[in-house]
């Protein structure tokens, strides 16, 4: 789920801020619960079917709701969760005996001990809107607008279920029927849609892959269609339908049409799509931001992070989903750092270098254990800068301590699992892959990162010895502040030292409050960087500081020039830079520069080619700033 508090003009004009969700609005009666919904764990459900009728004007539904499942051991009753709100009329099906309805808890009673169950749940009513909606009449403009969004616990909101995310079903139905000036949209593939004699439309969704309660979800308004492919082999293709209202969609389309790229990447990072045989999709929805459907995402922004977010997460959430909810970094903390892999996909690695450095600043924010303390508090489970930022931030630091092409094997293996795949995991199934591929124990790494608090803060401290000709000793002291969970943080870390001869980078492994390192090396040592990747969440003082640069254009040399000039400019922010030659017409000559650029000092070679003697101006623009100077090119 993709947090944002900005309003949805933003979003549309291409505008995108992610926030706690703790600072969103809710809707009525809801709040943090103050302990875990509690669930029947002498069941095992294996299949929902989801019969609606929904009104409006007034707003209800009616239902009936299919519940199939196994006792772990025999039994002669259960219980499923639904909201004291709807009024179950009956209760059928083989063996049923009686029921009650209290306490959002629906218990039926079997007249014989059995090993399975099946039931139809006859129930209607306004669903409660909980969490961030649940289930929602609304509307856009004069047009209705009816969705869900029951993460996390949500879901007997508006049908009965087990609503736990360690219990998924093996497959699922939703159909659903609305005015026919209407398009209900669900997961799976729409097998059929049924025109009613009342101006109504009844539309049967069919899921064939084990979802969480939490993910089946519909959405339904007067949808415009839109479509397009992505070819998964030479002869395949799986179909993308993005279901948006009609009056956004030609703004929309842009973004919509970098789906198909975002789940290249991500079939290629990740494997492929897990849900081949369905659908991918989006469907646009009244809430600020995004939750990842299982095959259809419901969209209030449509930004490429937004997209490429909710799309990662049909392989991290939906495909393998956190078994409860104190793990939820390994849903939002995985999507979070996928926008990132999108972006060096499409922009390149400086790209990336930046947006993990905004994260990274986020993340030193974070209080508390990543390990969510209180599952029971929805704006615990979803603190922006632990659950999301902190938790993206993990997987850029495995992925420094075990190198690019070992962390995607990683992430494959993790998602892939057969103890894993369609299923749920906690964080030390993800530990487990990730020490068997890496070959070594990652237990420290996991236990600060996930269990521990904060971060650490490094003083550094080297010199030189020369050792003989032209090697030499490196020492170097590294301490750390004092933590409380952990004390210290163990962590290999990259120190790239540079040389008149060039850079050497080695890589200590630092797990003592004060440690001493000594390594010889080619060339007098002139600069020392800890961490030059910027691998690690942290902070650090003694290495030798970066000088703050400021923007600026630097007078071309030699000026006046012939046959060439060298121009020099600095950059002090990542941004759309360019460099451009101008005559004195303001006429364009040349363009030396335009890219997007991280800040730094840069150097570049003019030289003209059937230019005239003469005045000409370089000007140097990045973002908003702009700086010129002029030049004498004499032939």
């Amino acid at each position: 789920m993709k947090l944002t508090i900005a309003l949805l003009l933003f979003y549309y004009l291409g505008f995108h801020a992610a926030g706690d969700k703790s600072t969103l609005p809710f809707y009525s009666g809801a709040g943090d619960n103050s302990s875990v919904i509690q669930t029947d764990t002498t069941i095992d459900v294996t299949y929902y079917k989801l019969q609606l009728k929904l009104s409006i004007n007034p707003d209800n539904i009616k239902g009936i709701t299919t519940v199939n499942g196994k006792f772990i051991t025999p039994g002669n009753s259960f219980f499923l969760n639904l909201a004291n709100s709807l009024t179950v009329d009956s209760v059928t099906g083989a063996n049923i005996g009686s029921f009650t309805h209290s306490n959002d808890v629906l218990r039926v009673n079997l007249n014989s001990l059995s090993s399975e169950f099946a039931v139809n749940v006859y129930y209607r009513g306004l669903p409660p809107a909980t969490g961030y909606g649940s289930f929602v009449f609304s509307s856009h403009g004069p047009e209705p607008s009816i969705w869900s969004l029951s993460e996390p616990y949500g879901s007997s909101d508006w049908f009965p279920n087990k609503n736990a995310p360690a219990d998924k079903a093996d497959s699922s139905d939703v159909w659903v029927t609305c005015p026919s000036s209407l398009t209900a949209v669900s997961n799976g593939l729409l097998k059929e849609t049924i025109t009613n004699p009342d101006n109504t439309t009844t539309y049967r969704w069919k899921g064939s892959y084990p979802i969480a309660s939490y993910l089946i979800s519909i959405a339904v308004s007067n949808y415009a269609l839109y479509k397009n492919y992505f070819r998964y082999s030479q002869t395949d293709s799986l179909t993308l339908t993005h279901y948006v209202y009609p009056e956004y969609l030609g703004s929309l389309k842009s973004n919509l049409d970098e789906t198909p790229e975002m789940m290249r990447v991500f079939s290629e990072k990740y494997s492929q799509y897990p849900f081949i045989r369905e659908k991918y999709g989006h469907a646009q929805f009244g809430w600020g931001g995004g939750m990842e459907h299982q095959t259809i995402s419901s969209m209030g922004a449509f930004t490429p992070g937004v997209i490429a977010h909710e799309l990662s997460h049909q392989w991290y959430g939906d495909k393998v989903t956190c078994r409860d909810f104190h793990h939820i970094w390994l849903n939002e903390g995985f999507a979070t750092y996928s926008e990132a892999v999108y972006i060096e996909a499409s922009q390149g690695r400086e790209a990336y270098d930046y947006f993990m450095l905004q994260k990274m600043n986020s993340a030193k924010n974070a209080v508390g254990t990543v390990y969510v303390q209180n599952a029971g508090s929805i704006s615990e489970i979803f603190n922006t800068n632990r659950s999301y930022y902190k938790g993206g931030v993990i997987l850029h630091m495995l992925r420094g301590v075990t190198g690019d092409s070992l962390f995607y094997d990683i992430m494959k293996s993790y998602v892939n699992d057969t103890l894993h795949a369609y299923g749920t995991a906690v964080t030390e199934d993800f530990q487990r892959i990730a020490e068997s591929k890496y070959g070594k124990s990652l237990g420290y790494f996991f236990y600060e990162w996930i269990y521990g608090e904060k971060y650490p803060k490094y003083r550094i401290t080297w010199g030189k010895s020369q050792v003989g000709g032209n090697s030499y000793d490196v020492n170097l002291l590294v301490e750390q502040a004092v933590n409380t969970n952990p004390v210290f943080f163990t962590m290999p870390v990259d120190v790239k030292v540079e040389t008149k001869s060039g850079d050497t980078t080695v890589t200590v492994f630092n797990n003592s409050q004060t440690q001493t390192f000594v390594f010889t090396i080619t060339g007098e040592p002139l600069r020392l960087t800890f961490d030059p990747g910027n691998f690690i969440l942290k902070d650090k003082t003694g290495d030798d500081p970066v000088e703050p640069i400021d923007f600026r254009l630097d007078q071309n040399y030699p000026n006046p020039f012939n046959p060439a000039t060298v121009i020099a400019y600095h950059v002090n922010k990542y941004d759309d830079v360019s460099l451009t030659v101008y005559d004195v017409r303001g006429r364009e000559i040349a363009v030396l520069v335009n890219a997007k650029m991280r800040p730094g000092n840069f150097q570049v070679k003019f030289t003209p080619v059937n230019l005239a003697s003469g005045i000409y101006f370089c000007v140097l623009k990045s973002g908003s700033d702009i700086d010129s100077k002029k030049m004498i090119y004499i032939r």
